[in-house]
């Protein structure tokens, strides 16, 4: 059955490299209980070894997790985006297809540039900004000045802003809970016309080009005929699926939705 698109949130993690994004990633995973304990392992949608081995994130791994609150069941898109200065365009790619971001900032090393930079992209495109301090169990944090810094820098209220470490775990539900309550979803109506956004994709040895999209309007099933816009090119749809965060097929996806597809 398919999710409500009332019930849907489709959001980023932005921040400074090295600021801890990944890891709070990680956590959201496992909170939901998308992976276990035992399938976990540190940067865990970083599929490239260089990612992991520079700390980075440079290609973008959409998720899709799911978390009850207040005995409503939520889909949450967590659309990943790179984490380097070099890579504003693929981020501004990523926040296309959301509604909101957390923008993640180090509880000890403050606002930086890449900070202001990604929150701007936030702001041009009309995003709600969840702030969150991250690393917040550190002996050594500037919680105070960096609240500062961050009413200032982005006039961001820091009474709103979250206290959260992807490394310890702390305030995860929290942050999942600002997500549904402060990200208002875009209205999409499943009946209309399809309209989708073709936001970036990637090559698969065995099924060819898997296009991402994030669906504005109408619906996509297996078998039906769509058009690119761009160049005026038919496909037929011989597969559909979602991130978890591996590649699970799904009968189809509707307004709201984030997923993959794959053509012929």
């Amino acid at each position: 059955m398919s999710t409500p698109t009332s019930n849907i949130r489709n959001f980023s993690i932005i921040a400074h490299i090295d600021h801890g994004k990944s890891t709070l990633a990680d956590q959201f995973l496992l909170k939901t209980g998308t992976i276990t304990a035992r399938e976990f392992q540190n940067q865990l949608l970083d599929s490239m070894d260089l990612e992991r081995e520079r700390g980075i994130t440079i290609r973008m791994h959409p998720v899709t997790i799911y978390y009850e609150h207040k005995g409503v069941k939520y889909e949450l898109n967590l659309i990943d985006t790179p984490g380097h200065v070099d890579f504003s365009y693929e981020v501004s790619r990523s926040l296309a297809a959301c509604e909101g971001v957390i923008l993640l900032v180090d509880a000890f090393q403050g606002v930086q540039a890449q900070t202001v930079a990604n929150a701007y992209l936030a702001m041009e495109s009309d995003l709600k900004i969840v702030p969150a301090l991250n690393k917040v169990d550190l002996q050594m944090t500037r919680i105070d000045a960096i609240l500062s810094e961050m009413e200032t820098a982005l006039g961001l209220d820091p009474f709103e802003v979250l206290r959260v470490s992807g490394k310890a775990g702390i305030g995860i539900d929290e942050a999942l809970q600002a997500i549904i309550e402060r990200v208002r979803p875009r209205t999409g109506n499943p009946e209309d016309p399809l309209r989708a956004l073709v936001y970036n994709s990637h090559f698969d040895t065995y099924r060819g080009v898997v296009v991402y999209v994030r669906v504005k309007e109408g619906r996509i099933a297996k078998g039906m005929k769509i058009r690119l816009m761009s160049k005026g090119t038919e496909y037929e749809v011989l597969d559909i699926g979602q991130f978890r965060p591996g590649m699970v097929a799904c009968v189809g996806l509707a307004a709201g939705q984030v997923r993959y597809l794959v053509g012929q």
